[in-house]
């Protein structure tokens, strides 16, 4: 069975605007043409960009407005950011890579894969908890070692949020006694926030915007920490070396950094790239 071009499926998957990394690992399997830039409906080529989880209401609202504006479509895979970055790594298709740490610039800019960046905001950690914190969680790290808790904390192996906690436990020096009192490790700051919504978790420590998200907002607070521990992490979105729409791809960055762009980020509950919250 002849599998279909890259383009195409991407064409295809435009329709849903989110993608998985399955689809894409599948695109770079022998026999999918990913130099084919036409579709069967001579449709424009859509644009790739490779999003961590943390931000995909943003990119979703600003790809809404480019389609509108561009006639372009825009395709989202979403996922954890390490995992995003070994996708692109294997599939070389795509046009952006936006996770959720500068890190990932930095460690993975030897490679060549990444060109330039266009900065957007900013993310911060912060503990939540269940709506009106009926277990009266303080706003310390020192909660998330207290046995009489369920607490759920991401990877470092799979997520920014995971890197995240590990460098701010480390410099609290309570990782070690917080993964010995953690009931379960998460991929990612959705299924942290989903570990709160079902019941597996008490507290987590995740992304502070997650608790502005539509689907989150009515069922957690936020409890926010030290700062001096939680500090604002850069966020960037990466233009891909081996995009074939580099002028697009410019064009989607350059909105996103735009004032319209701006104001769905802070919408989103993030801190902007000039400091601001909405």
């Amino acid at each position: 069975m002849r599998l279909p071009s890259a383009v195409s499926a991407l064409a295809a998957a435009a329709r849903h605007r989110v993608v998985c990394i399955g689809l894409l690992m599948m695109l770079a399997l022998p026999g999918c043409d990913a130099s084919d830039t036409r579709t069967a409906s001579d449709d424009p080529t859509p644009l790739l960009i490779y999003c961590g989880v943390t931000m995909l209401h943003p990119i979703r609202a600003i790809a809404e407005v480019f389609e509108a504006e561009t006639g372009v479509p825009v395709v989202i895979s979403q996922g954890a950011s390490a995992d995003l970055y070994r996708s692109l790594e294997t599939a070389r298709l795509g046009d952006m890579y936006f996770p959720g740490s500068l890190s990932y610039r930095i460690d993975n800019l030897h490679a060549g894969l990444l060109g330039e960046g266009a900065h957007v905001g900013y993310n911060v950690a912060a503990l939540l908890v269940r709506a009106g914190n009926p277990k009266r969680i303080p706003a310390s790290l020192a909660a998330l070692t207290d046995p009489a808790l369920a607490v759920v904390v991401a990877n470092p192996d799979s997520g920014s949020i995971g890197r995240e906690t590990r460098r701010i436990l480390r410099l609290a020096g309570l990782y070690d006694a917080v993964l010995r009192n953690t009931v379960l490790m998460a991929t990612d700051s959705r299924n942290l926030n989903q570990a709160l919504l079902d019941g597996s978790a008490d507290v987590v420590l995740n992304w502070r915007a997650t608790g502005r998200f539509p689907e989150n907002q009515p069922h957690v607070e936020v409890l926010d920490i030290d700062p001096a521990l939680a500090a604002r992490k850069k966020l960037v979105i990466n233009l891909l070396t081996f995009s074939q729409q580099p002028a697009l791809a410019r064009r989607f960055m350059k909105m996103a950094t735009s004032p319209r762009g701006q104001a769905i980020f802070r919408d989103a509950g993030f801190i902007d790239a000039r400091g601001r919250t909405g």
